[in-house]
This record gives C-alpha cells, structure tokens and sequence, in this order.
C-alpha cells in the first residue's frame, strides 16, 4: 500500500469513517429489493476474460494470481486498492456472464463480506462505497444465482449497512466526481431496498444541490478533465433513469446539467469517438460515451465559443481540440496539466497530433512528468512551463500539488473564414518569468486535409520588456530558446525527410500526412511517450520538435500538416463513419 503519511485532518476524516461504518452495524439492516433497477454499468469481455484467467490488471499493475483470493494479495499502492474495492472488475466479469465468471465474481464478493463488511478496513471512504453499492445492486441476480439464503440474507444486510454509512458521510466526499458517486450510490440503495427509502428525499435534494454547484451554464466542472466530466455525466443519467423507473420525479437541476454537459462532451468528442486528453482525462472507457449520450437523448453540440474552455476546429473527417482557457486553480488543480494552447488532431478514426496523457497510473515521477508543458503537443520556453507545480500537500489523503503561476489572461477567437476555419489564441504564462506573450493560430480548410499553424512570442507591453532583456542576458546574448513539440500517437509511422524541414505521418488506414515547417527553424524527430490507464508501462512513440531562439521582441514560427495520400483503407473508414449513428 502507499506509503505517504497523511496529515491530522486525513487520520480525523478516516477514524470518522471507520466509526460511522462500524455503527451502522446496529442499525436494522435491509432484508431485499423494493425494485431492481436495470444493470446499466458496462463492462469489457475481454477484461472479464483475463481476470478469470488469473491476470489482475488495475491501475497499471498487473498481478498474475490463479484462483487467488482478491483479497489476500500484497497491493502495489493505493490507487490499485481504491479500483479493487470500488468493484469495477464486476462490469467485467458481467459482461463475461458464464459459470466460471459468476464463481471469481462470488468468491470475491464473499470475501469482501467477510474481510470488510462489518465497517472496517480500506474501502470505507464515501466515494467508494457509492461506487460499491451501484455495482453490487446492479449485478445482484449475476451474484446472487445459486447462493444459499443465508448468504443472501448477508448479501443484503452489508449494502444495507454500506446505504447507511453513506446517509451519514457523504458530506465528507470531496466536492466533485467523488461526492456525485456517493450521492448516487446513496439514491440507488434508497430507491431499491427495503427499509432504505428515507434515504431517497435527501439523495435526490442533494444531487440537485451538487448539479447546481458543479456544473457550469458551459457544462463543464470545476476541474476542466473531460473523462471525468463523462462519469459524472453517466452517473446523472443513471440517477435520472433510476428515479424515473421508480415513479419519483427526477429534479429539475439533474435534468438540466444532463442537458448542459451532453452537447460539451459532444464537443470534446474527436472523430474517432474518443475524448480529449487533457488535465488527466483519457479517452474514456470504450462504449460508455455512446450509451451515456444516447441514454441523454441529447444529440446536439456548443454552438458558440468554448466548451469547458476547449475550443473546438472540425471539416470532413479532420477534428482538432484545443485547450483554449487557464488551468484549473485551487483544489481542482491537483490533477490539472499546464496545457494552455496545447492541441490534438484526429483524422477520421485515427489520432495524429496528441498530448502524453497523464502518467498517474505509472507513479510520481510520470504524474508529474504528463502534467508539464513539454508533455503536450504546444510550445514552452527554455525547459519552463506556462504553469508551475506548487509545494505537495495532502488532498483526500494523496500527497498532491496544485497548479501556481498559471496563465491569468488567455483571449480567444474562433472565427469562419472563406476557405476554412481560424483559431487564434493566446497567454501570459511566460511574461513572469520572459516576458512574452504566447500565440497560436490555426487554420483548418474547409475538407479539413490542411491545417497552417502559426505560434508566436511577442513582448505585449513596454513594461514586460525588462524581463525580456533579462532573459536575454542571463543566456549571455545567445536568445531564449523554444521548443514547439507536436506528440504523435504510438501507431503513427514518422519519418523525417533529408534536409530536415519534412516530416511524413502514415496512419494505419493508408492515409499519409505531412507536417512542414519553414527553413529558418530547426525540425527533429525525437522520442516521446503515450501514457494511457490500464497499459504495465508508457507506449513508446515520437514527437516533432520544432526549435530555435528568441532573440528580438516578436518571434514566427510556422508550420503545416496536411493530407497527402488517401487510400482504399481511409475511404472504407469513411464509409463506416457514415453509417456509425453516433458519429
């Protein structure tokens, strides 16, 4: 387990759950279902697979363990326990659904039971027990086929006692995804056992309160990562659903963040049906997107300006996402990422141009690594990024650092041009420390196979001069060196052409891409990596790297990608975007 020592408030709020869950153990337990709402977690079969199989893959960790019990096992660190006990893996051994899955499945529940289920041990957080509770009530007739009663009757008696910890603790979630997992773990166990149902009063007015706090007139969060704007979207929907199934009439605020987050996350959807990666959000879980939004019923995008602060350039099968406002401040900057202007290109249904991603499944060194500038496909200054780690702090009992010095002023434009679409933007994250004034401008044409890119490095006002010339100095006259790095998916194929100012990108579909820069910057092909969850290590790939000095008020640097060749391959890609309905 992690060995980072909390601090005082953290022991409190974990000694306070421990005895919250331990009480409930008095209380009159739930002795079955009022109703059963429709298992609406998904899982992966070829997961389910693997884990009857013996191999145990959380949060990047792969333990090889036939018929062990889950429990029992020497974990590698807290984020591999938190995925264990969230019971997760149950989507998975669901969507298997035969008699060895259902044994792995029973076998861990039960020593779960045993281990944990009278109150104490790990696993006894808010967010967690919610998580633990929706699968639990989801997959019951899964878990519950072939038992004896007794063991039924047990079954029942610990998600009763999990439902009542939760009506006590659920404050003491984090504001946020966490609080929204207990929130809806809460109203699930409400809503569908016996003895539960005054729980269901203050879910439902509390959800509606979270929603209003939460979620923005934009349909963002406060912490601006897209993958978890999807779980609470699904969450929300799933609450929705449940209400709705059992004759209560949702609140009107779910049904309007419901409304406000579906056409974001549309919006930071790339062509190929995968999310953004950006302030520690993957692509999110395969086919969770899909059912989230068609279970919305809301198909439409942002029409205007920015999504979650992310400006958004599509035409044909091209789609470009770009991360158009400052970081996130405050608590919810502990995950975010120095990513201002960075940007990812996806070609129909393969990416191209992609930022790192974030590294929190590979340890410390990795987190840090992912959130800094030179790990996204932008332009940082002479080692810097436009934002700085603070000092470690514990949040939620993780040793974490908040995002300092963060880009203040980040003015944007998205404007519809003749032969195409412009985004141009700009930050002050380097006028402290250089004195100059990020910009990026794009370009895309309107058959979306041209992107013109254009960044500069402008002194903005006579008073940002002196820390210009500053820098100058201290690099004993020789310039303020810049890099622009352009990180490319692992299953691109990169090579750089002889004299150095080419670089051709073949995606796996046959289509051929080639980036260009002017003679006057130096182009390189270098090594880069792609972090994404559920991997043993990084994937290793490559990235572009622009450089060169500034060394005068306003420095250009521009550079293309465009289409060069389109195959068979890419036009049957084609083809199977038009009759994908989610598209």
């Amino acid at each position: 387990m992690s060995t980072l020592r909390p601090t005082w408030t953290a022991r409190r709020t974990r000694a306070l759950n421990r005895a919250y869950a331990w009480g409930t153990g008095f209380a009159k337990p739930a002795t079955g279902f009022v109703l059963q709402p429709e298992p609406r977690s998904t899982g992966h079969f070829a997961k389910g697979r693997q884990l009857t199989a013996g191999n145990l893959m959380f949060a990047g960790h792969l333990i090889e363990a036939k018929d062990a019990m889950l429990w029992d096992l020497d974990l590698p660190n807290a984020a591999f326990a938190d995925e264990i006990h969230g019971f997760g893996w149950l989507d998975d051994l669901a969507a298997v659904g035969d008699a060895g899955a259902r044994a792995v499945a029973q076998r861990w529940l039960w020593g779960w039971i045993e281990a944990y289920g009278r109150g104490k041990g790990p696993g006894w957080t808010p967010e967690l027990s919610g998580r633990r509770i929706i699968r639990w009530i989801h997959h019951a007739l899964f878990l519950l086929r072939g038992v004896e009663p007794e063991q039924s009757h047990r079954f029942f008696r610990v998600l009763g006692r999990q439902a009542l910890f939760l009506g006590r603790r659920w404050k003491a979630a984090p504001p946020g995804l966490a609080r929204f997992e207990a929130l809806t773990g809460l109203l699930y166990a409400g809503l569908s056992l016996t003895g539960m149902e005054r729980h269901v009063a203050p879910a439902r007015k509390a959800l509606a309160d979270e929603c209003r706090r939460q979620v923005s007139d934009q349909g963002g969060i406060p912490t601006r990562n897209p993958e978890e704007l999807l779980e609470v979207f699904t969450l929300l929907t799933w609450a929705e659903a449940a209400l709705s199934d059992t004759g209560h009439q949702p609140p009107e605020e779910v049904r309007a963040a419901i409304q406000r987050i579906a056409p974001t996350l549309r919006t930071l959807r790339h062509a190929d049906g995968g999310l953004a990666r950006f302030h520690g959000g993957g692509r999110g879980l395969d086919g969770r997107l899909d059912q989230a939004l068609a279970a919305s019923g809301i198909k439409r995008r942002q029409t205007d300006g920015l999504a979650m602060g992310f400006a958004r350039l599509s035409a044909g099968r091209t789609s470009i996402i770009v991360d158009a406002s400052p970081p996130p401040t405050g608590r919810a900057s502990h995950n975010a990422h120095a990513s201002t202007l960075a940007m990812e290109l996806t070609s129909g249904r393969r990416p191209v141009l992609v930022n790192c991603g974030s590294g929190a499944t590979f340890g410390e060194d990795w987190r840090r690594a992912g959130r800094a500038t030179p790990s996204h496909s932008a332009l940082s200054l002479d080692g810097y990024s436009s934002a700085r780690l603070g000092s470690p702090g514990i949040i939620a009992g993780a040793r974490l650092e908040a995002l300092e010095d963060v880009p203040v002023h980040v003015p944007v434009q998205i404007s519809p041009l003749a032969e195409g679409y412009r985004f141009e933007g700009g930050h002050d994250g380097y006028v402290a420390t250089h004195g100059l004034t990020h910009a990026r401008i794009l370009e895309l044409s309107l058959d979306g196979r041209t992107l013109m890119g254009e960044d500069l490095l402008l002194v903005m006002e006579d008073g940002h001069k002196r820390y210009f010339d500053a820098a100058i100095e201290s690099s004993r006259l020789s310039g303020i060196a810049w890099q622009a790095r352009f990180h490319l998916h692992p299953e691109v194929e990169a090579e750089i052409d002889m004299g150095g100012t080419a670089v051709s990108l073949a995606l796996r579909s046959g289509e051929v891409w080639v980036f260009r820069s002017e003679a006057s910057v130096t182009m390189a092909l270098e090594p880069s990596v792609y972090l994404e969850k559920g991997r043993l290590r990084p994937r290793g790939t490559k990235q572009v790297v622009l450089s060169g000095r500034a060394v005068e008020y306003a420095t250009r640097i521009r550079w293309s990608v465009a289409k060069a060749q389109e195959t068979a391959d890419a036009v049957r890609d084609l083809a199977q975007d038009a009759l994908d309905p989610t598209a």
